[in-house]
């Protein structure tokens, strides 16, 4: 027995979709360049969490 495929949705009135995005807002994130964090060791091979 196979899974039935995901639900697939489309956008059919833009300018509504498009007024709900402007209604949102923005975001905005400042970032510290003081402010760093160095993960410690952890000792195992790979990419470093920094």
């Amino acid at each position: 027995m196979s899974k039935p495929s995901p639900a697939r949705y489309r956008t059919t009135n833009w300018s509504s979709y498009n007024a709900s995005l402007r209604k949102r807002g923005s975001l905005l994130i400042w970032v510290d360049k003081d402010m760093t964090w160095r993960a410690p060791r952890g000792g195992r091979p790979g990419r470093p969490p920094t």
